[in-house]
């Protein structure tokens, strides 16, 4: 991970375990992986960028291929944008339906490591 998306990672890292969650970083191409009373929580993060479209729309298609074939409801996923503007807007476009489909949350954090939710639950 290079510049802000290390930030957001380390920062949204922190957040989760702080909520008790038992964190690790860089799990087989995931960025984090997260694990509470028998959840587990997939976490894509993206940076700010030039292209802060197509990045989340690459992070929502990298979460997908991670899927498991049959469902899971010990299993969940999470998107996370710095929380700016443009980042924020490019991830709240992904249809709710869908990110409800896919049991995906959206979370946004800000320069100072402030974890918010913008959608979804993990």
């Amino acid at each position: 991970m290079r510049g802000d998306e290390a930030r957001v990672a380390r920062d949204f890292a922190g957040w989760l375990s702080s909520q008790g969650w038992t964190v690790r970083t860089e799990v087989e191409f995931v960025d984090i992986v997260a694990e509470k009373d028998g959840h587990q929580l997939h976490v894509e993060v993206k940076g700010a960028s030039s292209a802060p479209g197509l990045d989340v729309d690459t992070a929502i298609g990298q979460l997908v291929r991670r899927m498991p074939s049959e469902a899971d409801q010990s299993v969940s996923f999470a998107l996370v944008v710095p929380d700016e503007p443009r980042s924020v807007g490019a991830a709240v476009r992904a249809p709710q339906r869908i990110l409800d489909l896919l049991g995906m949350a959206l979370y946004a954090v800000d320069e100072d490591g402030g974890v918010r939710q913008l959608f979804g639950r993990a």
